[in-house]
């Protein structure tokens, strides 16, 4: 048993030896260099990427018809992610434990008890563990395509933040929007 440990043993190191050399006559160091420096820069920029938060909708469609879900609530006319106020934060205050995003998307909503526009500015809360019981709500009147971010919803806006883990959604009102 030993002997064929060691004869599988040489034959590795043999054919691992064969190719490295192969591989550093065929390719110099500073091909060698710029090849890895674009890989290693590569891998630091794919957190910025956004990505998709939709699939968690599913659990949505798993609540209870006699829970009360209130994603129509005029604030909320531009929301896609989960409500704050399901763990233990607020419409406007992400839960214990998460950070508001530095980046937001914004939409412009109609109060039907004062008949006024007003400017919401949407922040992800960063930080903790998606609760996929909490409330989804996915409304996307207004929105634009993906390749205009600030008005795009279906984006984790975490990237910026030190901590990326997506949580829940806030909805602050900025202002009145201008006529």
């Amino acid at each position: 048993m030993k002997n064929l440990f060691r004869k599988i043993s040489k034959m590795v190191d043999a054919r691992f030896e064969s190719r490295a050399r192969n591989f550093a006559i065929t390719m110099g160091r500073r091909h060698w260099l710029s090849k890895t420096g674009a890989f290693i820069a590569g891998a630091a920029l794919t957190p910025l990427l956004p990505f998709d938060r939709s699939a968690g909708l599913a659990y949505a469609a798993e609540k209870k018809a006699d829970e009360v879900v209130d994603c129509n609530y005029w604030r909320l006319c531009a929301m896609d992610g989960a409500l704050c106020s399901d763990s233990g934060g607020s419409m406007t205050s992400c839960p214990p434990g998460s950070d508001a995003s530095k980046v937001s998307w914004v939409g412009t909503c109609h109060n039907p008890e004062d008949g006024k526009d007003y400017l919401i500015s949407y922040n992800d809360c960063c930080g903790k563990a998606k609760v996929h019981s909490a409330t989804q709500c996915l409304n996307s009147k207004g929105e634009r395509p993906g390749y205009r971010m600030g008005l795009h919803n279906d984006v984790n806006w975490c990237m910026a933040n030190e901590q990326k883990g997506y949580h829940c959604t806030v909805a602050l009102v900025v202002g009145v929007a201008d006529e």
